[in-house]
């Protein structure tokens, strides 16, 4: 039966039927001291006189103060009793939005994300039911912090057939993305005696920020129709051979000023620049291959989706060009879904120790049911099978949008339509991309401008960058009508 504690002028609600009579008044108590039903301050009876009035056992009582005790809801002051403690009380604040919750759009054409319902679930989990029933049992102890041999074998395979690469297993790692992929090396690079890293005007600013994180400062280089290219950099003078970029220890100047720093790496986009979408233009692949080669410097590959270009083959890797000194990027984040966190560097000899290291010291590791169910993917075929399904349904996506735009806001012109799952829609000159952007939120359409991907001091007209990647099939066609009408509104 429920019994009131009555003589105290505080309902308890406690159970006295049941076989926790212990745990029920600790639980009551602490409820009615949070409540502030008992205030700060208030002297409880002794356990002898609570155990009578309530007809339980006086260790019951004893047991539940001491542990309210210990918890600090209540203070036991040596031949004064059992008190209520002091502990500062908030007061109450408004409901509200937690810091950094946003409603999400109802339509999404933000670059960076795939069609993540479109993901192989059927074929992935017999995948991993494959790879699981194979799998030895020291698999499931601590992982070698390369990545499970399995994996790296089966990419290394996969790398040298779709993307040219030139590897074997025993360079490559698993990572968990190119952004963990990107800090692990930057930390190897400042180890080293590194102060920069050259990177392209327009690109990721997650990647900027990561490479400022590790101790090092950004320098851009500027971005036009061929690519990344090296006039123009702020490095003339300083590398061999007129390549433009400087000796690693030699002086080069970085964003932000500050004098002449030593430049390290060269992060590039070579087969789909991001976010402009061109293709690094041959003789600058060269310039830069050189660049590394006669200075010792190092140039990461970002292949972030070289595997879906539409109007032919993709561009093979850059790595193949000099793989002493390029370290090749891949990751599964568009083509099968970022929540995966799996991705993978294919490292030269002379670095691949440091790495292994650096990764062993971030202490991450991933998962090696995740790396088995991955490889055993693209064994059967599974992977290349879904990247020939997502490129042509990405490609019907891409028309789509093309035609949609041309027939409903002509004023708007597309470019680095030839691969990937976004394009960049030149705006006309009198219109602002911030308007833009807040016209197309009112209609529910999440999208982002040109101008988040520039570093500092980099001008090029109003644009948007529209990723068709994320919305569910059933919503892309919605989703880009709405944007023409946010469009239309603007024009």
């Amino acid at each position: 039966m429920a019994q009131s504690w009555a003589n105290y002028g505080i309902d308890l609600h406690l159970d006295l039927a049941g076989t926790r009579v212990r745990s029920g008044l600790e639980s009551s108590l602490r409820d009615a001291v949070r409540a502030g039903r008992l205030g700060p301050g208030i002297r409880l009876p002794s356990s002898r006189d609570l155990a009578a009035d309530l007809g339980i056992a006086r260790n019951s009582v004893a047991d539940a103060y001491g542990q309210l005790v210990a918890e600090g809801w209540l203070e036991a002051r040596t031949g004064s009793g059992t008190w209520v403690a002091d502990r500062p009380v908030s007061a109450p604040q408004p409901a509200g939005p937690r810091t950094g919750d946003t409603a999400a759009p109802r339509y999404d054409l933000r670059a960076g994300v795939p069609a993540v319902s479109a993901f192989p679930r059927r074929a992935w989990l017999a995948a991993g039911r494959a790879a699981l029933n194979a799998a030895d049992d020291s698999v499931l102890g601590y992982p070698d912090p390369r990545g499970v041999p399995e994996l790296r074998t089966a990419l290394a395979g996969y790398l040298a057939r779709a993307r040219g690469v030139i590897t074997s297993s025993e360079n490559v790692i698993i990572c968990a993305g190119f952004a963990h992929g990107l800090a692990m090396i930057c930390q190897v690079l400042r180890e080293r005696g590194a102060a920069a890293v050259a990177t392209e005007a327009y690109g990721h600013l997650l990647h900027r920020q990561i490479v400022q994180a590790q101790g090092l400062r950004t320098m851009p280089l500027p971005v036009d129709a061929g690519g990344a290219g090296l006039a123009g950099s702020g490095l003339a003078g300083y590398g061999l051979a007129g390549s433009g970029l400087a000796k690693l220890g030699s002086a080069a100047r970085a964003e932000g000023g500050g004098g002449a720093v030593a430049v390290g790496a060269a992060v590039l986009t070579p087969a789909h620049q991001f976010p402009l979408g061109m293709t690094l233009a041959p003789g600058r692949r060269t310039a830069f291959v050189r660049w590394a080669v006669q200075t010792g410097g190092l140039i990461i590959e970002d292949d972030y989706d070289g595997e879906f270009r539409f109007d032919r083959q993709p561009v093979g890797a850059m790595q193949a060009l000099a793989p002493d000194h390029v370290i090749y990027a891949g990751t599964a984040s568009k083509s099968l879904a970022p929540g995966l966190r799996l991705g993978w560097l294919a490292v030269p000899d002379s670095m691949i120790g440091e790495l292994i290291a650096a990764k062993e010291g971030s202490g991450f590791f991933n998962g090696a049911l995740e790396q088995l169910t991955l490889a055993a993917f693209i064994e059967s075929g599974g992977y290349d099978r879904q990247i020939r399904q997502a490129r042509l349904a990405y490609r019907r996506r891409r028309d789509r949008l093309i035609t949609t735009l041309y027939r409903q806001a002509p004023a708007v012109r597309l470019t680095g339509i030839a691969a990937g799952l976004h394009a960049v829609a030149d705006l006309p000159e009198q219109e602002k991309e911030d308007e833009v952007i807040a016209s197309a939120a009112r209609h529910g359409v999440a999208v982002e401008g040109l101008s988040n991907f520039a570093a500092a001091r980099q001008r090029r007209g109003p644009a948007l960058v529209i990723g068709y990647g994320r919305p569910a099939e059933h919503a892309f066609t919605t989703a880009v009508s709405r944007l023409c009408a946010a469009l239309a509104e603007k024009g």
